[in-house]
């Protein structure tokens, strides 16, 4: 009688510490997993939702509607008919972002950079107010090339001024 319940007391360790180990491996495993989410994933699965950004000029916050996610960009809506284009890597906090995560974006969606999203504003001939870390710029998306933006004033001959996508903050329409 003694021997069965010292095997007893054994094989109650045994499976308490199997079930330790087995807390252990998942927790492991959680922080595994969410140290590989990337925040345009988090961000992709907040779409639908208000958002509010907090950008590196450190002027007004963005606030809104999020509608659209790209590679590196944001889209939000500040009203019905004013957007923001918000590249990510002007945004220095969100709130109201959820823990949840989108599945990675597909190829088409890995190839749609700041860029392309510019492209479709020059392509409507898009007025716009450039927000960016040492002021605001206003007038017509005229070019976009690899890394930079060129913007014409509308009134006046005057030249078009050229914003790299480095410093933009947001793209604010008109």
């Amino acid at each position: 009688m003694r021997w069965e319940r010292l095997f007893a007391d054994l094989e109650g360790q045994l499976a308490a510490g199997a079930a330790a180990q087995g807390r252990w491996d998942v927790a492991d495993l959680v922080r595994a997993e969410r140290a590989g989410v990337r925040l345009v994933d988090r961000v992709r699965a907040a779409t639908g939702t208000t958002v509010r950004l907090t950008l590196a000029d450190a002027g007004e916050p963005v606030e809104g509607e999020l509608l659209e996610v790209g590679t590196d960009w944001v889209l939000v809506a500040l009203s019905e008919r004013r957007r923001a284009l918000v590249p990510l890597s002007a945004v220095d906090a969100l709130a109201a972002v959820p823990a949840a995560v989108a599945p990675p974006a597909g190829p088409v969606e890995r190839a749609l950079g700041l860029g392309h999203a510019l492209r479709a504003l020059a392509r409507d001939r898009a007025t716009v107010r450039v927000r960016t870390r040492g002021g605001v710029v206003s007038g017509r998306v005229e070019r976009v090339g690899a890394d930079h933006v060129d913007l014409t004033p509308q009134h006046g001959a005057a030249r078009a001024t050229t914003v790299p996508f480095s410093a933009v903050c947001a793209v604010v329409s008109a």
